[in-house]
Formats: C-alpha cells, sequence, structure tokens
C-alpha cells in the first residue's frame, strides 16, 4: 500500500510539474482565446513557403477579389472534385484568412494550393526560394485560363462589354420584340486586378497619331528612378517614371511618306519616310483592385544582382486621375470649348477678377493632384477616414484607391524572408464604424502594427482597393456642416 501511494505521488508531481510547465509556455486558455481576438490566422512554412503565405495574407485583405471568386466559382456544383479548381482551392483559403470562414485553428496549411497548381502545370517548390510577385502572375494567369475553359456564348454585346465592363443587363437595350438573351456571364467576367495599359505613339515631324494600343496587365511593375539627394523618393516618382515618355528614332510613318508623294511628280518612286515618333504609357483601364510592384532588383557593372533597399514613399490613399488616358478632344472641339470659355468672362479677368496669364491658359478641370506619398500631407495621415471631404465637388478624385496591404522583402537577392502588412477584416453584418487597424503577419506569427508602421515598410508589393465616391446623401450632410 505504501508503494502504491508512493507511485501515485510520483504520477501526481509529474503531472503537476507538466501542468506549470505548460501554464509558463501557454498561458490560461481563456487568456490565449483573449489574446487571439482580433487576429487573423497564420499560415504554416512549409520550408521555404513564405513567399506564398505573404501573398496569400495580402489577397485575403482585398474584398472585392474575394466577391469575384464567390461569384465565379457559383458556376461549379457541389461535388468530390472541386479541388481540382483553384478559385476553388483560392476562395476556402481566402475566406479562412479574412475570418469569414469559421475555423478553430490558429495556423492554417497552404500545401493543398501548391497541390492544385501542379494540376495546371506548375512545378513550385516549397523548398527553394521563390518570388510573391511571381505566383502573383501564376495565379492571375491561371485563373483566365480556369476561365476560358469554361463554354460561353458570344454576343454582340460583348463589343460593348469590352470597354465598359461594368454595364448591367438593366442598362441594354435592344429593339426587337423577342426577349433578350442574357450577357454571357463568363466573357465579363474578369478578374478584379485586370486593367488596360494606352500606348500612343506621335509623330514629332507631322505630329500624326497612329492607332492607340491596349495592352493587359494584372500588376503594374515599376522601376525605381534614380534618388536625387535630399530629396525622398515618393510612389509618384515610380508612376511618373513609368508613364513618361520616350522618342523611337527611324520608324516609318505613313502620313509622312503620304504628304512626300502627293509633292512629287508622277511616276517617281517614293522612299518610305523614316522619323521619330514620342511614345507614351498611360492607363486606360484601371482594375478595382490594383497591385503595384517595386522593382528592387539591379544590376552591378560587373553583372551581379543587387537589391535596392531604399525606402518608396507612398500613401494609405493613392489618387491615380492623372494617370488615366483620356480621349484626345478634336481641335473643333477645342475650339468651341475656346469659344464658350471667352464668351463668358473677358480676356485676362476670371469671374470679374483679374488673373495671371498662366492660369488663363490652362484648360478647365481640376488641376493634377501629386499627393502620392507625400508624407506631410495631413490628408494622407489621417486614421483611416476617407479623404473625400477634402477635395470639393468639382475636384474630387475619381479614381481613388485605399491600401489594403504590403508585402516586405527582408534580405538580399539570394535569401530573404517575406512578411505582410495587411488591414483587419471588418467583422460581418457590423452596425458600427470599425477603426481601420493593421496585421504584421510573418508565416504563423500575427500581432498588431500601427499605420506608422505601415507606411514606414519598404514596400515590394502594394495592393490598393478602389474608392468609390461618397452617396448623395454625405455630400449634403457636409454642406450642412460646413
Amino acid at each position: 500500500r505504501y508503494k502504491m501511494l508512493r507511485n501515485w505521488g510520483v504520477l501526481g508531481g509529474a503531472a503537476a510539474a507538466l501542468a506549470a510547465g505548460m501554464y509558463v509556455l501557454w498561458g490560461p486558455i481563456s487568456e490565449r482565446k483573449r489574446r487571439r481576438k482580433g487576429l487573423v490566422p497564420g499560415l504554416l512554412n512549409l520550408g521555404n513557403t513564405c513567399f506564398m503565405n505573404s501573398l496569400l495574407q495580402g489577397l485575403s485583405s482585398c474584398p472585392s477579389f474575394i466577391r469575384w471568386l464567390e461569384e465565379f466559382t457559383a458556376q461549379y456544383k457541389p461535388g468530390h472534385n472541386q479541388h481540382q479548381y483553384l478559385s476553388v482551392t483560392l476562395l476556402h483559403l481566402l475566406r479562412a484568412l479574412s475570418c469569414q470562414e469559421a475555423t478553430e485553428d490558429d495556423v492554417l496549411d497552404a500545401s493543398c494550393l501548391l497541390e492544385v497548381l501542379r494540376l495546371y502545370r506548375w512545378q513550385i517548390s516549397s523548398f527553394e526560394e521563390q518570388d510573391a510577385h511571381e505566383l502573383f502572375h501564376v495565379l492571375t494567369s491561371s485563373l483566365e485560363d480556369e476561365r476560358d475553359r469554361q463554354p460561353r456564348v458570344t454576343h454582340l454585346f460583348d463589343v460593348q462589354a469590352l470597354e465598359q465592363p461594368e454595364i448591367t443587363q438593366k442598362q441594354i437595350s435592344c429593339r426587337t420584340r423577342g426577349s433578350l438573351p442574357p450577357v454571357s456571364h463568363h466573357w465579363k467576367s474578369q478578374h478584379p486586378f485586370h486593367g488596360r495599359l494606352t500606348s500612343n505613339m506621335v509623330c514629332k515631324h507631322c505630329e500624326h497619331q497612329s492607332p492607340v494600343r491596349y495592352d493587359t496587365f494584372d500588376s503594374l511593375s515599376l522601376s525605381i528612378p534614380a534618388a536625387v539627394w535630399g530629396r525622398p523618393m515618393t510612389l509618384d516618382h515610380c508612376l511618373h517614371h513609368f508613364i513618361s515618355s520616350e522618342s523611337v528614332k527611324d520608324v516609318v510613318c505613313d502620313n509622312c511618306t503620304k504628304i512626300q508623294a502627293e509633292g512629287t511628280l508622277n511616276g517617281q518612286s517614293i522612299e518610305n519616310q523614316r522619323t521619330t515618333f514620342v511614345k507614351q504609357l498611360k492607363l486606360g483601364k484601371l482594375p478595382q483592385c490594383l497591385c503595384i510592384h517595386l522593382q528592387r532588383l539591379s544590376w552591378s557593372n560587373q553583372g551581379t544582382p543587387l537589391k535596392r533597399h531604399e525606402h518608396v514613399q507612398f500613401s494609405e490613399f493613392l489618387i491615380m486621375d492623372i494617370y488615366k488616358y483620356r480621349v484626345p478632344v478634336p481641335k473643333s472641339g477645342q475650339n468651341e470649348l475656346r469659344q464658350k470659355s471667352s464668351e463668358e468672362t473677358t480676356p485676362g479677368t476670371k469671374d470679374g477678377r483679374a488673373v495671371k496669364p498662366s492660369d488663363a491658359e490652362q484648360p478647365p478641370g481640376p488641376k493634377p493632384l501629386f499627393l502620392n506619398g507625400a508624407r506631410s500631407s495631413p490628408l494622407f495621415m489621417s486614421s483611416g477616414a476617407f479623404p473625400l471631404a477634402a477635395f470639393p465637388d468639382c475636384s474630387a478624385p475619381v479614381y481613388l484607391y485605399r491600401l489594403m496591404a504590403v508585402v516586405v522583402h527582408h534580405g538580399d537577392m539570394h535569401s530573404g524572408h517575406f512578411v505582410t502588412y495587411r488591414r483587419c477584416p471588418v467583422p460581418p453584418r457590423s452596425a458600427l464604424p470599425v477603426s481601420p487597424q493593421w496585421l504584421w503577419v510573418s508565416d504563423d506569427a500575427v500581432r498588431r502594427a500601427s499605420l506608422q508602421e505601415v507606411l514606414s515598410a519598404s514596400a515590394y508589393l502594394l495592393f490598393y482597393e478602389r474608392v468609390h465616391s461618397r452617396p448623395q446623401h454625405q455630400r449634403v450632410e457636409t454642406r450642412a456642416e460646413e
């Protein structure tokens, strides 16, 4: 009996020591749940999968992308073979990371994404150093391939949908007695990161403009221009460098050749006239979700790859109006506009007051704004409130974006680690406005972060989502308060 009591005492002491160790390591269960409240699940590192984990955390902070996946995957019937679709696998992961699906796990396993990508013939190893931006292209291109594999019926309305993808069924009218056939959903189901670039070529000799060329993009890959001493590098500098014009020499100009042919005698041979063209890029169609990639790869004089570590200032809100392509106004329309302007105001005056010659020459409309990345501007240092109230109705930006996530790469070109700053997901059916809070996520480690910490990060990928105009009643309230 004594030996039995002694054995029980030893077992009891070991159990007490184990319980004490678990308390010191983990703390009480209630306290751990309280500490995890308001955070998002982390992701298990399967080797070197921080590139995938950081990208998934960034994508999960874009509600428009998740809603698009929900609408796109609605075409699939519930079954056992849904795991073969990338859209379904990606949707389940993003919903769990955005706390839209109930999960008791603090750490999730995203190996299912690598498995489904292998079905799409992408061989991505989890034990080799990879790039988050390259994986982003893999995901978007694979989603486009999945969409193209679905059957669709082409309609004449598809031509209009290419220029106006936001058109709805109610806005379409047709002169026919029959019922209107439904517009193909898959044709217009471009993912929210889909945009279009315009390439404009103008001859410097005759000013003839070639037809505008459109190219699609899923992210804007911006190079970082050379730094100027004492001048901070901003996101606006990178965007202006991206759309800056460049000269293309020795290009055949059909218009110059035609003019030369009209001034020569019959029977003489005419050679193609080669001139210098000016080429400029603009954004023809801005996406709902904007992914900006800052190119930090550079090359030394010896040809070795180097990483650029300088900080590029970016803001919580991004204005893209000045980078949007505008259809050129015909000269006749410009003359009518000048004539109308001269009838309303006398030369040298504006609304009865004198103006400078430089002001009179400027076209009507809002002046370009160069505030993206301006850290000193109080407009973008607000604690999450939309800055639309700071703009008058006549100059409110149309293409305004809000920062949703930032992917940062620590290390050099040969090795490193990806982390993500992302917004806290808004609780569903939240009646009260939720103050924006930021999280820092490194694989399975999640903690809170401040907006100042986010804006001070050395960004590699920036995820923005477009903010639409305010409702009419909000504008009335603003005027009443003024």
